[in-house]
Order: C-alpha cells, then sequence, then structure tokens
C-alpha cells in the first residue's frame, strides 16, 4: 500500500504517523509546510519520502487572509506533480483546511481528511467564506478522522457524513513507569509548550496557592517545554514569590519526554482549549496520576475520580484542592496513576492505533471489507 501524507513536516505527528505505517510495511512520502531541513528529520527512515512544499511554517504563521491562502494555492501543481510521480493508492491530508484545500483541489480518489483542532473550531469562526471552505474540503472527503468524540462532533456541524474517531495514543513500551530518582518531596508538573491556551499560567497560581497552604511540605513544580511565553511565565512565578520551587527546562527533544513525565508526581495540563490531550495520555501511560481541565478532548482521556481529577478551567483554587488531594495521599497517586496506565494500555496503545489506520485505509481500498479493529468509533 502507498499512502501520500499531506502534513506539517515539523510536527512530531506527522513524524509518528510516518515512521509507524512505514514500520507496518505502507510506502509513505509526506508532503507539506516545513523548512527544508525539516524534511532531515526523516532521514535514515526506509520506506518514507519527503517532500517539502518550500512553505516555512514559523513564517505562515505571520501571515493572514488571502496571503496565507495564495501561498498554498501555488504549491498546487507541485503537490499534483508529487502524487503523479508517487502512484499513492491513498492521500491523506491532515488538517482540514490548509492540507485539506491542496488535497481538495487535487481531485485524487480515495482522499481522507484528518481534523486536528483549530481547522474546525477557530477555523470556520473567523468568515462565512472560511465556513464553506472547510465545508468544501470535507464534501470531497471519502473518509473523515477525528482523535476526539469532541472534536468529531464539531466536526458534525460542517458535514452530514459519519467520522472515525482515531485515537492518536502513545508507545506504552517508551511512556512507561520508570524507576524514579529520590527526592524529597512531591513534584507536580506540566509537559506541555508555554503557549496562551495550554493555561500555565493558572498552573503557577495554583502552585502558590497549595504551596501557601502546606508550608510543611517540599514541594517543587516542573515546567517541561519551550514557547513564547517562557519570559512572561517565569516573570509571574517570581511575582507570585514561588520562583524558587520552579524549574523550566525549555525545549527538550521528543526522545527525553518519557523520562520527564517520570519525574513528576502529579501531572496538571489546565489547557483552555484542547482537541485531544495527548500529553496527559502520555503522563497516565507512565503510572502518573493527572489533574486535567475541563475542556476539549481532556475529559475523554482522563478518567474523573480514577485515573485523576477534571477541574473547571482558569481556575486556580479547585485547581490547587484536586492537586493536594493527591499530594496529600500518596495511595492515591498510586492507584489513580496505575489505573490511568490501564486505560492507556486499553484505549490509547499506539499499536492498535496504527492497526485502527491500516484497517481504514484497507476498508477505504476495498470497501466490502469492514475494519477489524474494535477501537472505531464513529460520531454522526
Amino acid at each position: 500500500m502507498k499512502v501520500l501524507l499531506l502534513s506539517n513536516l515539523e510536527s512530531s505527528h506527522t513524524y509518528k504517523w510516518a515512521e509507524s505505517l512505514a514500520r507496518r510495511g505502507v510506502s509513505v512520502c509526506v508532503v507539506g509546510m516545513g523548512s527544508v531541513d525539516a524534511a532531515q528529520l526523516y532521514a535514515g527512515q526506509s520506506n518514507v519520502i519527503v517532500r517539502s512544499l518550500g512553505i516555512d511554517s514559523r513564517t505562515i504563521k505571520k501571515e493572514i487572509g488571502n496571503v496565507t491562502k495564495l501561498s498554498y494555492l501555488m504549491k498546487l501543481p507541485m503537490v499534483k506533480r508529487e502524487i503523479r510521480s508517487f502512484k499513492p493508492d491513498i492521500v491523506h491530508a491532515h488538517f482540514a483546511t490548509s492540507n485539506g484545500l491542496l488535497g481538495s483541489l487535487c481531485n485524487f480518489h480515495p482522499f481522507i481528511v484528518s481534523v486536528w483542532g483549530s481547522d474546525v473550531f477557530d477555523f470556520p469562526e473567523i468568515s462565512a467564506l472560511h465556513r464553506a471552505l472547510l465545508r468544501f474540503n470535507l464534501t470531497r472527503a471519502d473518509r473523515i478522522l477525528s482523535t476526539s468524540m469532541i472534536m468529531a462532533r464539531q466536526t458534525n456541524r460542517f458535514t452530514r457524513k459519519p467520522v472515525d474517531v482515531t485515537p492518536f495514543g502513545v508507545d506504552i513500551h517508551e511512556f512507561s513507569p520508570m524507576k524514579r530518582l529520590v527526592h524529597p518531596g512531591i513534584v507536580v508538573g506540566t509537559v506541555k509548550n508555554l503557549e496562551p491556551k495550554y493555561g500555565v499560567d493558572y498552573l503557577l497560581h495554583a502552585f502558590r496557592i497549595l504551596s501557601s497552604r502546606n508550608p510543611q511540605l517540599t514541594l517543587n513544580l516542573l515546567i517541561v517545554g519551550g514557547g513564547s511565553q517562557r519570559d512572561q511565565l517565569e516573570t509571574l512565578a517570581a511575582r507570585l514569590g514561588i520562583q524558587e520551587s520552579v524549574t523550566f527546562t525549555g525545549h527538550v527533544p521528543y526522545r527525553e519526554i518519557a523520562r520527564c513525565h517520570n519525574m513528576i508526581d502529579v501531572s496538571v495540563f489546565l489547557s483552555t482549549s484542547d482537541s485531544f490531550g495527548v500529553a496527559a495520555v502520555e503522563a497516565s501511560a507512565c503510572g502518573n496520576a493527572v489533574v486535567a481541565s475541563n475542556v476539549g478532548g481532556l475529559p475523554e482521556v482522563v478518567e474523573h475520580g480514577v485515573t485523576g481529577f477534571i477541574v473547571p478551567p482558569r481556575d486556580p483554587h479547585k485547581t490547587a484542592d484536586a492537586i493536594e488531594k493527591l499530594v496529600l495521599d500518596g495511595g492515591l497517586r498510586a492507584c489513580m496513576g496505575s489505573a490511568g496506565r490501564q486505560r492507556v494500555k486499553k484505549l490509547f496503545n499506539w499499536d492498535n492505533n496504527v492497526s485502527q489506520m491500516i484497517d481504514i485505509y484497507d476498508s477505504t481500498l476495498h470497501p466490502q471489507v469492514a475494519p477489524q479493529s474494535n477501537m472505531s468509533r464513529q460520531a454522526s
């Protein structure tokens, strides 16, 4: 089977799909925005061809309106050339608007679209034209996929087609409990990009509340990740008087992320919007109890009262209450962490997720054959 992925070359999600499909014997060609240097990330991957459209994702984020659309439309002939050259069995666009538009205009079938979040939540809210463009791309798709039920339901606002839910899970062997360093006290932490929508500022406020309530405890806050808010968040930590207890690691390579999760006792994710919540899945796979905000797909990956606690978004006090329960009760932390790992094994095992995707490809090419994976769900 040959699959052409239209996706951002610089995304770890793209790399993970390309690598995993190739390991299963699928011939993959990845075409998308990202620098030529980004294509080097795939060097050494057998069965994977990479073609950069020459659009730097860091630059295009600064573009607006028709400039961005024109940047993509100018690359349409290149995408068509790659399709003619690679001769795929399936074209699969990751992101319903930008890459979805290129795929739609290529008029290749079977054509699959995976929605990622902002393409169905934010993009259609810009204008009626943007909504029409999204509907057009979804109309052209033979299959539509989503990583969460809430995002699938949102997608069904713009199409009557069924949306298959294909969780973006984790490698349960790579993300697993490790022998932890013995350290005094408790480490509260998060693994997220330092961007406004991930609510790290609310975590800082919650940690200050927690610390002030429990001066007898040695508490540390570990914030793993880089982003545009780092300076602002470091300033906030100093203003709150907790800077001595807070560590900002900056950007960490993906191969080190599992080790970082294992340095944390209580994992916290306070996004104000989040289409799925793969970092929370990673934390649970590592045996951590999780506190997460009640937004997007997070309540789908954290089972309240079983694998962690779901708290209202933008509420440091309720967040501090939940963290405190776990900080003060080691048995509860261990019980929730163990339950979280078992839930990940059942629902978010990456090997099963890849098998489900291949089943979808097979059933798309051979409609009389139903997918065999018992994880396939639909929202309508």
